[in-house]
């Protein structure tokens, strides 16, 4: 007997994780589509993709299809999803997949159902759509049921969703498009006025995953990096340290923290005293950035917890609502 399987999907700007019902998250890999520019056929997706990604020769595309959390490239969002969905064999003529798909907490209806439509063309019976941090929230262990309140940022790559959630719903939200890669392009864009260097996109992930901090003097580390020197116009490399790159993402991290104060701003006095005492649990790959809970806890006075599986709690969280479809309207 062939049973359609149920699949969780977290489609992020920078990550495509998917979770099959019973065998846990099985793709966790870059959103990131090498197509050929002139058949359109798809030549890679993920990590494979993601190498190739501002190596290109002229007919070969690196797309990354998302952007700020929303469907950019709706065509190319569907190969993607196809490429998976063959991959792991999860369609095929009598079996149709029953999709969990996670999306910003504030996107328009006309991003929403663009959502549902790549998952439906991409082969879907049922597609259900769900609120990112309430998905991060349960993926990270919290019990949202319960009325009190729980609050979750979750920082991806393309949005960080601030939200604070009681007996399984939002009670106050936002989301800003202010998050992962605005910290790569703030120290592109560093690196390029002070030290007239140009470097891509992924040297400078790098920067900051290595040497990156949010709070600064509390990590003192050094990188050299290379790249195009925009005097010369030869490549050549520099080194950088971790009080330059905490200095370049400044601004923008005040911007996440000008996101918490608003939301708790919003939030019942009731539930902001659950809030002081249970603090704010981090989620997504930015939680990873070193020193962002040193730099939220400074700024809110309240307690700041980065999920252990900060980057995965949202494909998790998928899981355990497939689990409880109940829950799901």
């Amino acid at each position: 007997m062939m049973f359609s399987k149920e699949v969780g999907i977290d489609l992020g700007t920078a990550n495509l994780l998917m979770y099959v019902k019973g065998e846990g998250v099985v793709i966790d890999e870059p959103s990131v589509v090498a197509i050929d520019a002139e058949t359109k056929k798809c030549l890679a997706a993920g990590q494979d993709a993601k190498d190739m990604l501002g190596r290109t020769p002229g007919r070969v595309l690196a797309i990354r299809p998302l952007k700020d959390g929303v469907i950019a490239d709706f065509e190319v969002t569907e190969i993607m999803l196809n490429f998976f969905f063959k991959k792991l064999a999860i369609k095929g003529m009598f079996k149709r997949p029953t999709i969990l798909i996670c999306c910003p907490s504030n996107i328009t209806s006309v991003e929403r159902n663009a959502i549902r439509d790549a998952a439906y063309r991409a082969g879907a019976k049922k597609v259900y759509i769900e609120e990112e941090p309430k998905v991060a929230a349960v993926g990270a262990g919290l019990d949202i049921g319960k009325p009190s309140g729980c609050m979750v940022l979750d920082i991806g790559g393309g949005t960080t969703d601030v939200a604070v959630i009681s007996l399984g719903e939002i009670v106050s939200s936002t989301s800003l498009k202010v998050a992962g890669d605005t910290f790569d392009r703030d120290i592109i864009k560093f690196v390029k006025e002070n030290k007239k260097l140009l470097i891509g996109d992924r040297t400078a992930e790098e920067v900051k995953k290595r040497i990156g901090t949010a709070w600064k003097s509390s990590l003192h580390e050094t990188m050299e990096v290379s790249g195009r020197d925009l005097v010369s116009g030869l490549p050549t490399t520099i080194t950088l340290n971790s009080d330059e790159i905490a200095g370049s993402m400044e601004e923008s991290l005040q911007d996440v923290v000008r996101a918490c104060r608003t939301v708790l701003e919003q939030t019942p006095p009731e539930l902001a005293s659950d809030i002081v005492t249970r603090g704010i649990v981090l989620t997504g790959g930015g939680a990873l950035l070193h020193g962002i809970d040193e730099l939220l806890r400074n700024e809110l006075h309240i307690p700041v917890y980065v999920a252990e599986n900060a980057l995965r709690c949202v494909a998790e969280g998928t899981g355990i609502l497939l689990e409880n479809l109940h829950l799901v309207r």
